[in-house]
């Protein structure tokens, strides 16, 4: 029995509540920069730990240079990673350099460019009010504040700030595992001998691409003949994945065997038809308690598939906020007919024009078995479902593909 087209939305919502979280795991901060937190970080000191110097000078009481020049006795010195163990007093300075601590007593520093030494004297010729070139203590952050929240991704900017909040690893979800196979007579993997009828298979190492793009690890379990006993024989191997990938097959022909093959050993579906194109007989369930996920065979609909709904997916397995793909807007740059049920992602180049709004233009050709377009596109124009007909100039909405 056919199962109706449900919408992409929808299917990417039941596909995200059957996910938890990897469990989390230590890291070394150099390993950290983009995983996902999946614990708080709290400072486990201040950051400065004392009033330090902002800047190359010397250390003085404000009061004493409130007139200028003011002569003042230079009674010490105060290097970074050094201090100055007196108390400053009247009309005395200490040297100090950028970062060192300020001596008791001073309040204010001198930069060198408005003083001039001769021995122990220094003149300083600029005034300067309580405060002026001191980085407080506390200033950045101070210790027992959450510096980091559980659930954020880590920038680099992230990293440099956990180590000065002076924590050499942190606990992160695990990078999710996902197991993936290819199923078709017809295919062989690139660089082998090449048969009559077969082609070459882009799936695996896309797919692959992809999987470590979006922070997972990926097991590739290879191309599965059309055979049920093999079929199965490979997915057995997925135990122990947090999820199953499976390319092509999903669909209900005579040679699709994915579905009836597994549901033979422990396969519960829980959809496998999606009111998108490309990529219409997408599947999802539960093989023997592995999320699994059925992509369509053809290579552009697999891997617009993975974009909309793997990726997402990995997302939420390694503990962050799983969204839909990031949408922005774009005019028109050749017209469109009117669509029909299904959402629509067509490949499109992208002009951008400074000032102005980008022009997203289709590229005429759509075949779903075309890489070299998928390559060449830096963006996919969204069309929801019954979209009237558009003209050149309409704003559209699109996925980004690439950096410009």
């Amino acid at each position: 029995m056919a199962q109706a087209l449900i919408p992409v939305a929808e299917a990417r919502a039941r596909i995200l509540a059957m996910l938890t979280p990897t469990a989390a795991e230590p890291v070394m901060l150099a390993n950290a920069a983009g995983r996902v937190l999946a614990e708080d970080v709290v400072a486990r000191r201040t950051q400065p730990p004392a009033d330090l110097s902002a800047m190359d000078g010397y250390a003085v009481r404000a009061a004493d240079v409130a007139s200028v020049p003011a002569r003042l006795r230079v009674v010490g010195e105060a290097p970074a990673g050094g201090a100055y163990g007196g108390t400053l007093g009247e009309g005395e300075a200490v040297r100090i350099f950028t970062g060192a601590p300020v001596p008791q007593g001073a309040d204010a520093i001198v930069i060198q460019e408005d003083t001039e030494r001769y021995g122990d004297i220094v003149i300083a010729r600029e005034s300067a009010v309580p405060g002026r070139n001191i980085r407080r203590a506390g200033l950045d952050f101070k210790e027992g504040v959450t510096g980091l929240v559980s659930g954020r991704k880590l920038s680099p900017a992230d990293i440099a700030f956990a180590a000065a909040m002076n924590h050499p690893s942190l606990f992160l979800h695990r990078r999710p595992r996902v197991a993936f196979f290819s199923t078709g007579d017809e295919l062989v993997r690139p660089g082998m001998p090449i048969g009559p009828n077969q082609i070459v298979s882009s799936n695996n190492d896309g797919l692959a691409a992809l999987i470590v793009e979006a922070g997972g690890v990926p097991l590739d379990l290879g191309i599965a003949p059309d055979r049920r006993e093999t079929i199965r024989a490979t997915a057995r191997k997925a135990i122990g994945a947090d999820m199953l990938v499976t390319l092509g097959g999903a669909s209900v022909g005579d040679h699709d065997l994915v579905q009836s093959a597994l549901a033979e050993d422990g396969l519960d579906i829980d959809f496998w038809r999606i009111a998108m194109r490309p990529g219409k007989p997408l599947m999802f369930g539960r093989y023997r308690n592995i999320p699994m996920l059925g992509l369509p065979g053809n290579p552009v609909s697999a891997q617009v598939c993975a974009l909309l709904f793997l990726v997402p997916a990995l997302t939420k397995l390694q503990g962050g906020e799983a969204t839909a793909p990031h949408t922005t807007l774009a005019r028109l740059g050749a017209p469109l007919a009117e669509n029909d049920r299904r959402e629509d992602y067509l490949r499109a180049s992208i002009d951008h024009v400074p000032g102005e709004i980008p022009v997203a233009t289709p590229f005429p050709k759509q075949d779903s078995s075309m890489l070299s377009l998928l390559s060449a596109a830096d963006c996919l124009i969204v069309r929801p479902p019954h979209a009237p007909a558009a003209e050149v100039g309409e704003m559209v909405s699109v996925i980004p593909l690439r950096q410009h």
